[in-house]
């Protein structure tokens, strides 16, 4: 039987309608990643924790091999957290300036984090016995953040898991996003997290897009819903076409655990950990808060979003650490937000120097390094009528046909990013680059993560 693809919009949507699906998400720029679940209790990774049987990650298992992890995979008995608290969570991802979260709701575990129908290995089976999904989506509308999914394809808990035909896994995870989609309002973001072997006439892809999209006509998704890992086979079939393949593509890419090569033709969004991993390892080994707004600013002006990942205690609370780089964000973005939201990567090529970013007539420069008192740029595709810091302090800076040269004060510089705003005689247009991209950044210009089975 055909599937009716009609509804998929990686299918049948014209570049302006592409666009106008994809405007929120190029305008947010920062959202929340969570990892979080029974792992939590043991302070130990998230799914890579377990150690266990990982079928076509680690090679081509004996159907046969059941083994298990019994410490790991009985946290969920104990897991409990009374402390969680949806609406707070959702207000303090606002006050950190994100405007979009991201929560696990299955990892490679296989354990599920909502009220599935589904399988007994899920959050209803704890002490604390109540979907943790619902109230997320619903604080994060209530507090005008997009909400987000993620889900791993992967699962090396599942029985039936990459078995035979892999027909009753497949049918089986489609049966759990549908009730992802259907049972929590709107659902803004899908975000899926890879598939075991290489495949594609194992996985019903078509049919997950179109069930997706009429569920959630709206809905954006990465492109790791069928995005392979482990060791091939003999047997292995390719895609069915090329129109086929690019619609698995989704919406963006994802770099991961990294800055994306700087790319203002393609959406993408790097994810990366504050802490010692994904998941809640502790009390320490956190990143710096300066760091962290290096990390939004190389994104902004590198074209993509920045989704910084969160590790929550077992009970549901925040670490200090984690609470402190967001609470520092927060007060960053109060007061460079205009250089952040809304913007476009570009004109500029990204350097050691920083990167620019615009929106209309303004360009602004987030500068890391001085390596001399002055600044000089390639030249801007209009003039630049005025300059002042997004502190207000003075912009010197001269301009003609080959450069664009800029210098402010050591004592009215900032750290850990100087912003400076350009007022220029005509806006820029999305897309504009000016200057030579490094040679190392030109070849990994589509990066989409590290190779299979490394994050």
């Amino acid at each position: 039987m055909t599937v009716d693809l009609s509804k998929v919009p990686q299918m049948t949507q014209t570049p302006a309608q592409h666009d106008e699906r994809m405007q929120w998400f190029r305008d947010a720029k920062f959202g929340m990643f969570i990892h979080w679940g029974p792992c939590s209790v043991g302070k130990r990774e998230i799914g890579w924790g377990r150690n266990a049987r990982r079928p076509w990650d680690i090679g081509i298992p004996d159907p046969s091999d059941d083994t298990h992890d019994a410490e790991y995979d009985n946290y969920y008995k104990v897991f409990n957290p009374e402390r969680y608290d949806a609406d707070a969570w959702a207000r303090f991802a606002k006050e950190s300036g994100m405007t979009y979260m991201v929560l696990i709701t299955k990892h490679h575990d296989g354990f599920s984090q909502f009220d599935t129908k589904l399988s007994d290995y899920s959050i209803m089976a704890t002490p604390y016995g109540r979907d943790i999904v619902k109230p997320f989506v619903e604080a994060c509308h209530k507090h005008g953040l997009k909400a987000g999914l993620y889900y791993s394809t992967r699962d090396w808990y599942h029985p039936d898991y990459l078995v035979g035909d892999n027909k009753a896994y497949d049918e089986w995870y489609r049966g759990q996003v549908e009730e992802l989609l259907t049972n929590y309002g709107k659902v803004d973001m899908m975000w899926f997290d890879h598939v075991g072997g290489r495949d594609w006439g194992k996985w019903k892809f078509d049919e997950l897009f179109a069930m997706m999209y009429r569920c959630q006509p709206e809905l954006l998704v990465n492109n790791r819903a069928a995005r392979f890992c482990g060791p091939t086979t003999p047997e292995d079939q390719g895609p069915e076409s090329p129109e086929f393949e690019h619609m698995t593509l989704g919406d963006f890419y994802t770099p991961e655990g990294k800055i994306g090569a700087m790319d203002i033709e393609n959406d993408w969004e790097s994810c990366i950990h504050v802490g010692q991993g994904w998941s809640y390892r502790g009390e320490d080994g956190f990143k710096g808060p300066e760091d962290c707004i290096k990390m939004l600013a190389s994104c902004t002006t590198g074209g993509g979003n920045l989704l910084l990942n969160f590790g929550p205690r077992p009970d549901g609370t925040f670490t200090d650490g984690e609470a402190a780089v967001a609470r520092a964000m927060g007060e960053w973005l109060n007061q460079y937000g205009e250089a952040v939201y809304g913007t476009r990567g570009g004109p500029l090529q990204n350097g050691d120097w920083g990167g620019s970013c615009h929106k209309g007539n303004k360009v602004f420069l987030h500068v890391y390094e001085w390596t001399q008192d002055t600044l000089e740029l390639p030249p801007l595709p209009h003039q630049v009528l005025a300059a002042r810091t997004l502190e207000d302090k003075p912009v010197t800076f001269t301009q003609d046909e080959a450069r664009l040269a800029v210098s402010v004060a050591d004592t009215d510089r900032d750290t850990p990013v100087t912003v400076i705003k350009l007022t220029l005689d005509a806006a820029i247009e999305p897309g504009c680059l000016t200057g030579q991209a490094p040679a190392e950044q030109e070849a990994d210009a589509r990066v989409v993560g590290p190779p299979p089975g490394q994050d």
